[in-house]
């Protein structure tokens, strides 16, 4: 069964940002400012791409979507950062709608559509554990008698971590936070249009049975100076900063290594 993940990076939608701006102009000028875009590549480089290099399940699709203005030196340097990760590809659009253009980019990704999928949603500075793919086709393959007559499920793991990420290295705190878009997947049967973006995180258990699955951490949830986590859903989490202990669990469970955090914010 096919997983597809889709990664929104730095496109101008028009919506689907907490972030408000009168015109397309003014979010293109905010989404592409140099200081901006350089956080987002180190937090992409140190956080988001370790832990998909990484999956104990490499089975899986990754799609990146980005402007079609994206400037030219920054579009070599995502190239470069996905250059060995096989399952990425980088996908072009002008500033659209933002829900209609990542319906469509979702399902233009579908090998198949008559075949059931597996679709989740990811943030470019966030991390999974590195058996995310695993636990999830083993999740979905334990639920086989709930899916057999439901157009969409959606799975969920809600314990994960709050983290900031700095020259100092990484500063975290334990959550339990249910429908994070982080750890969040959904099965699709096959011959249906639906995806994951067509509801909203927090309620997809309004449309559709929802498996939480409360056990290992599965996510780390960046909180930084340019992501959307800032904005009114954003509750105040006293992070501390990690012993060796904690830098080990992040280095094995979600492939973050907090030296190579150190050197790359320290840049």
């Amino acid at each position: 069964m096919q997983a597809i993940g889709l990664c929104r990076f730095s496109y101008p939608a028009l919506g689907g940002f907490q972030v408000g701006h009168d015109t397309t102009e003014e979010r293109i000028a905010y989404l592409y400012d140099e200081a901006r875009l350089e956080e987002r590549f180190s937090l992409l480089e140190t956080v988001a791409l370790p832990c998909l290099k990484a999956q104990t399940d490499p089975d899986f699709s990754m799609v990146f979507l980005i402007g079609d203005q994206f400037p030219a030196q920054h579009a070599k340097r995502l190239e470069s950062l996905l250059s060995d990760l096989p399952q990425a590809v980088i996908h072009r659009e002008p500033p659209r709608q933002h829900r209609e253009v990542m319906k469509e980019v979702l399902n233009a990704a579908r090998i198949n559509p008559k075949e059931p999928c597996l679709q989740f949603r990811y943030d470019d500075d966030d991390a999974v554990s590195v058996d995310f793919i695993a636990r999830l086709r083993r999740t979905v393959e334990d639920s086989a008698g709930l899916l057999k007559d439901q157009r969409s499920v959606a799975f969920d793991w809600p314990k994960g971590y709050i983290a900031e990420f700095g020259p100092d290295g990484i500063r975290a705190a334990e959550v339990f936070r249910p429908l994070n878009v982080a750890a969040l997947a959904m099965y699709v049967k096959g011959g249906s249009p639906v995806t994951i973006m067509n509801f909203a995180h927090d309620k997809l258990p309004r449309f559709m049975p929802c498996v939480s699955l409360p056990d290992a951490a599965m996510f780390v949830r960046s909180h930084n100076g340019s992501n959307d986590s800032r904005q009114g859903l954003a509750r105040h989490v006293e992070v501390a900063p990690l012993d060796a202990e904690g830098e080990a669990l992040f280095r094995e469970r979600f492939a973050i290594d907090a030296d190579q955090v150190r050197r790359t914010f320290s840049a």
